[in-house]
């Protein structure tokens, strides 16, 4: 377990490495495993293109002599949820022979003022070791748009880590020569400042009534997967507007119901039926997301509504961008959430690094207290060294004195004595 105090003197707790803070994926799926809209197809053959013809452009052309920064390959994929964003960016690096690089938010974040700023470089780090695509699904979790007031107030420390978040990923962004993909359902929130960064924008729209019956088609295995006579895919594909994400769950569902039923494995096919009722699921459990936009005024009926004259035309896709900002708006909540216990946690945190810091103040300032007596203590005792000293050159000074004065006595008397022998001879 993380000692806060120690992580504090030491360094740990709050950082994670590039791997922890992405997931490192060898790419299962190419563009042949993806139906989109011609012009859509067109934006990513120019940007496959543009990855492909870096070296010319940057080495053969001298561009990377006039520019050192700014010679990574950034792109926006934005668009609702489930037109094929993520599956794109997997088929791109398919494409470009690499490993796909898919960050983790939730690891990269860090309750750690400043922590998140050093995850993210040492993601792009990991990437650049790798040689992999670096992929940032929902990035306007992290791109957001920066607060221009981060005076005083509560929530202003957020806003400031935040803004310095934001800080860190441009500069990386600027220095990697590598390939950046970033996806959002909302392109609008990202910081403008990612508009220079990012070579192209790829706009990733709801699927026509032929592509949806295409989709229907590849989310199927041609040989193992059983099919009923009745299954018509182009009548789903009129009578359900949905995105693909959408008709992959339903497919999904629609096996598991299949599988479901009675009788001998060997006989059970997916019938026109169970795709039905599968994307019906689908689409049920959107209204049980959105029901809060729906509910008429003064009924106290719960659930969804539809808007009169639903089907196809203009109501019909005001429903359907009705119930795409649902979703968006309730990711927002459960991400304000999620802040906003972190920010609660790391005041906690804060407050208990506060009172054991108090304790090592303390615990220094007596340990600086005994130093000071042990430096007079020594002191003293230099002081009485000295006077036993000079005490010793004292008493050897007397002693000296003291033999001098025996000497001449005896010289005297011996000088006596012999005058006295010299007068009586």
């Amino acid at each position: 377990m993380s000692n806060p105090l120690r992580d504090l003197f030491f360094g740990g707790g709050g950082f994670s490495s590039g791997s922890q803070a992405a997931d490192v994926i060898e790419p299962q799926r190419t563009f042949a495993d993806v139906v989109l809209p011609e012009e859509t197809r067109c934006q990513l053959d120019r940007a496959l293109t543009q990855i492909r013809k870096r070296r010319l452009i940057g080495r053969d052309w001298g561009l990377a002599e006039r520019h050192p920064t700014g010679l990574g390959l950034a792109f926006n994929f934005a668009g609702p949820p489930g037109t094929g964003k993520t599956l794109c960016a997997e088929a791109l690096a398919d494409a470009l022979d690499r490993n796909l690089m898919l960050v983790r938010y939730d690891e990269m974040q860090s309750m750690w003022m400043g922590a998140t700023g050093k995850n993210i470089a040492s993601v792009f780090d990991a990437a650049r070791s790798e040689e992999a695509v670096l992929f940032f699904d929902e990035a306007d979790a992290i791109a957001g748009r920066r607060s221009g007031s981060v005076g005083g107030g509560g929530g202003q420390g957020y806003e400031r880590e935040a803004n310095a978040i934001v800080n860190v990923l441009l500069r990386e962004l600027e220095e990697h020569d590598g390939v950046v993909i970033f996806a959002t359902n909302l392109a609008a929130n990202l910081d403008p400042a990612f508009e220079r960064r990012i070579r192209t924008h790829v706009a990733f729209e709801m699927p026509s009534e032929e592509a949806r019956r295409k989709i229907w088609q590849v989310q199927l295995h041609r040989k193992k997967t059983p099919l009923a006579g009745d299954v018509d895919f182009e009548a789903l594909a009129e009578r359900f507007e949905a995105s693909g994400g959408d008709i992959k769950n339903a497919v999904l569902n629609a096996a598991q119901a299949a599988a479901a039923e009675p009788g001998p494995d060997q006989k059970k096919k997916i019938a026109q039926r169970h795709f039905i009722r599968g994307m019906e699921a689908v689409q049920a459990g959107k209204e049980v997301m959105n029901q809060s936009l729906f509910r008429p005024e003064g009924d106290g009926a719960a659930g969804n509504t539809p808007l009169p004259g639903g089907g196809n035309g203009p109501r019909a896709a005001l429903a359907q961008h009705l119930e795409g900002v649902g979703q968006q708006q309730q990711a927002l909540v459960d991400r304000q959430e999620t802040l906003t216990d972190r920010l609660a946690s790391l005041d906690e945190e804060q407050d208990r690094q506060g009172d054991q810091l108090v304790t090592v103040e303390r615990a220094l300032e007596l340990l600086t207290e005994q130093v000071e007596k042990t430096g007079e203590t020594q002191s003293a005792l230099s002081d009485r060294f000295d006077q036993l000293e000079q005490e010793r050159d004292e008493r050897r000074e007397w002693r000296l004195l003291v033999q001098v004065g025996v000497i001449a006595a005896l010289v005297t008397a011996l000088a006596a004595l012999a005058l006295t022998l010299f007068l009586v001879a």
